[in-house]
């Protein structure tokens, strides 16, 4: 369960991302935050992972008040949190395998396991076989696809995307799409913000609509 309550985002300068956001998301479900470009749908979703922390309000996720939880006790948080980025940030000097293994390796995984979810990852959204290129010889689509599937290789509870078919053409996009709509049929709580939420309504998604950081529809 995830539950904002009353959360308002303040940046310097006195911008404000958030104004007063109050939802529940039950676990489960699928939700597409849409928006005009800086209605607050990127802030709203590292608030989750503590990658922000709100200004007034609390975010609760699995129990657990995010808003005041310690510097020590946010990596174990995000041990059931899965992150797309609008930047994949991937590790361009190493393989995809050593991309898919690092998160793996961090959170303690014995080399066989960590091995055995990499290749299950990598086989989930397409890219058994390349474990051995590097990210730059892998298409715009591909290299989204290998983040999301180290998003995915710790099989968190919940997984985060924020754009994650930007800039892509339309067939990449649909198939990006489909790799999160899979994931939600396997029980995963998916959060996605787009600008194009056609690319997910086969999947009935629950909609979620941002206007100056307020809460417009859901």
């Amino acid at each position: 369960m995830i539950i904002f309550d009353s959360v308002t985002k303040l940046y310097p300068g006195g911008y404000t991302a958030l104004d007063g956001i109050s939802l529940q998301i039950a676990p489960g479900e699928l939700v597409v935050l849409s928006g005009h470009t800086g209605a607050g749908k990127s802030t709203l979703l590292k608030l989750i992972p503590a990658i922000e922390r709100p200004t007034s309000g609390t975010v609760q996720v699995n129990g657990q008040n995010v808003s005041s939880l310690s510097r020590r006790a946010i990596p174990y948080l995000r041990r059931n949190i899965g992150l797309v980025l609008q930047e994949t940030r991937l590790l361009f000097d190493r393989p995809v395998i050593d991309n898919m293994l690092l998160p793996l390796v961090i959170n303690g995984h014995p080399p066989k396991e960590a091995a055995r979810r990499a290749a299950a990852a990598l086989d989930l959204v397409g890219l058994s076989g390349r474990e051995k290129e590097f990210p730059a010889g892998l298409s715009g689509g591909e290299q989204q696809r290998l983040a999301i599937a180290r998003a995915f290789v710790n099989r968190p509870s919940i997984l985060i995307a924020d754009e994650p078919t930007a800039s892509l053409d339309s067939a990449y996009a649909s198939e990006i799409a489909g790799i999160f709509g899979s994931f939600n049929s396997a029980g995963v709580t998916v959060l996605v913000a787009t600008h194009d939420i056609s690319l997910f309504r086969q999947w009935s998604p629950r909609r979620i609509v941002l206007d100056h950081g307020r809460l417009m529809e859901q």
